[in-house]
């Protein structure tokens, strides 16, 4: 009975286990679970324990958007279950991998459902009604669940309205492998009750009862108390019986490592670019003068993880692929919301956004990846955005704010109607500091006095138009902010490439020596040599295509990595950079 049990619906908590910012210890068919309810509304059911420790994620910190480990306090974000942060590595985005089990959760008649692989709907009870019903305390019993669902065809009780009395006449109505339905009447009273067994393990049982009818106040009080004593002697007698026999082995849990869904690698696009997720536009908004608001909901299921900074390659209808900043708050999973801002240069990307594409149609969108990973180790964190770079940074914003770390974000827009998605905007209260209409020399002196004051531990995000990004850098530098607090993402890059050299690339894992002519990228000569390397912009912006150099002198054309990055030779984006040298040699 307990091997079907696995493909059933089975109770694993009451609504009321699950208040405000609490997390719910649950256990099914010897498996344990952590169960809460985010902010949201949604109800999570997981795996009960950290992927790094294994440490119980039930006596974790629910803040009602992500779930944080009390060990270490890796974060896990509501509804995809993904880590979001792991403290030992501030700079670094988690890969996509690092994702807890996760359950089907259904809120029914009083209770929250799931099991580990549920078949169906979970069922039909005729006596219960949706709005009007009382779910009684969970009842724990050390018993196997056939032994506690024969014991309560017998279980007596009064109705609702007549507890204070002992002669109710009790009708079975229904008996299930986990269930059992009765029918108590006292004169004109009489009350539905239906009692699910919850298998907790092979030799233990959650009995959890339903009650029809609404009841509140002191009633409800008196009828609760009546449930719990009659159905607390009711265990007393199944546990004297079950202590009789031998008590049958516990159940093995198995613990997947990762799901089958993230161990498939997508198909390879023409071009390289994965476009692996398929979403609508559920909704289409002007959230300011000139810029789009976009909200992409998935088809079916749900989308992956992703950490403040974070980007998606969008593919529109005109065969353009371009790279838009995830804008939601932490715990945000049910869609992905981006702002786009329609370039009067336009070579038909932000022109197909604005446009062509309408509610209701369907675009094909890469997974999220973060070469723009936020730090939450900071004494202080500023964030400085121009125009549409406010996208990456209010969702970093957000993301603090959630956490009540210290942090401002200065916002420069040519006026108040250019401040994209103000309802979030509105959520920061006073770490929202605007800078309207300034001309660039009124915008330089501004800069100078956000930026005075660097002390060790504080760190700088910069997101904006390419003049503003690069003054923003001077005059940190100028401030003494070393180069690793200051960070930084440019849209596009706006430098005049020189593709006329020549030289040869040497892969050393692949064990490929490869000619890059005159015109050619690195990474074009690799994907026609049949070499997978990811990229996103393909302009040098993104840092999607970085790879390592092990030997040779780069000749850096990206906009990606910092001063100190390109004077250590080490690092080098094969879209767009080349070699001064006559032979790079790559750790690819």
């Amino acid at each position: 009975m307990l091997q079907e049990a696995r493909n059933r619906w089975h109770p694993i908590a009451a609504a009321h286990d699950l208040p405000h910012r609490h997390v719910f210890h649950g256990q099914l068919l010897g498996r344990e679970f952590a169960v809460w309810r985010a902010d949201d509304g949604y109800v999570n059911i997981w795996e009960n324990r950290c992927l790094h420790r294994g440490v119980r994620l039930s006596i974790g910190v629910n803040d009602g958007r992500e779930l944080k480990c009390q060990y270490h306090g890796w974060r896990y974000s509501n509804r995809t279950a993904g880590c979001t942060y792991i403290p030992a590595h501030p700079a670094d985005a988690p890969a996509r991998t690092i994702t807890n089990r996760t359950f089907p959760a259904v809120e029914r008649y009083g209770l929250v459902w799931s099991s580990e692989e549920p078949q169906g709907e979970v069922p039909d009870v005729t006596w219960l009604s949706e709005e009007q019903l009382l779910a009684l305390r969970g009842i724990p019993v050390n018993a196997p669940a056939d032994k506690v669902v024969e014991t309560l065809k017998a279980y007596r009780f009064q109705p609702s309205g007549a507890v204070e009395g002992d002669s109710a006449e009790i009708v079975v109505e229904a008996v299930q492998d986990f269930a059992v339905a009765l029918r108590s009447r006292d004169g004109s009273e009489e009350t539905h009750g239906v009692f699910f067994v919850q298998p907790v393990d092979s030799n233990r049982s959650v009995i959890r009862g339903v009650l029809d009818g609404e009841i509140k106040g002191a009633t409800r009080i008196a009828i609760l108390r009546h449930h719990n004593e009659r159905l607390a002697k009711l265990r007393d007698a199944v546990e004297r019986e079950a202590a009789k026999s031998i008590a049958p082995a516990p159940l093995e849990p198995i613990y997947e490592r990762v799901s089958a869904e993230l161990a498939e690698m997508p198909e390879l696009t023409s071009h390289g670019r994965k476009a692996a997720l398929r979403v609508t536009v559920a909704r289409k908004w002007q959230t300011a003068d000139g810029i789009a608001g976009f909200e992409l909901r998935p088809i079916k299921g749900i989308l992956p993880t992703f950490q403040p900074g974070a980007h998606i390659d969008v593919h529109m209808p005109n065969g353009e692929v371009r790279q838009y900043s995830i804008t939601n708050g932490p715990g945000e999973t049910d869609g992905f919301t981006i702002g786009v801002k329609l370039e009067r240069d336009s070579k038909g990307g932000s022109k197909c956004m604005h446009e062509t594409v309408r509610e209701g149609d369907v675009l094909a969108i890469s997974e999220p990846r973060n070469n723009f990973p936020l730090r939450r180790d900071a004494i202080k964190t500023l964030f400085v955005a121009g125009g549409i770079g406010i996208t990456p940074l209010l969702a970093m914003a957000q993301a603090l704010k959630n956490q009540d770390l210290t942090h401002e974000l200065h916002y420069f827009a040519q006026g108040q109607e250019h401040l994209a998605f103000a309802d979030r905007l509105k959520r920061l209260g006073d770490a929202l500091k605007p800078h309207l209409g300034l001309s660039p020399d009124q915008t330089g002196a501004e800069l100078r006095q956000i930026l005075t004051g660097y002390r060790d531990g504080m760190h700088l995000y910069i997101c904006g138009p390419g003049p503003m990004l690069e003054a923003a850098r001077k005059i940190a530098a100028e401030q003494g902010w070393l180069d690793s607090a200051v960070h930084f993402e440019y849209f596009k890059n706006t430098n005049k490439i020189d593709d006329s050299s020549s030289f040869e690339v040497a892969l050393a894992r692949s064990c490929v020596t490869l000619h890059v002519p005159a015109g050619k990228t690195i990474l074009q000569v690799m994907r026609e040599s049949g070499i997978d390397v990811p990229s996103s912009c393909e302009q040098g912006a993104c840092g999607t295509c970085i790879a390592t150099v092990i030997e040779g002198e780069p000749d850096h054309q990206d906009v990606y990595l910092n001063d100190d990055e390109r004077k250590s030779g080490t690092k080098i984006m094969t879209c767009v950079s080349r070699a001064k040298s006559a032979r790079l040699v790559l750790d690819i």
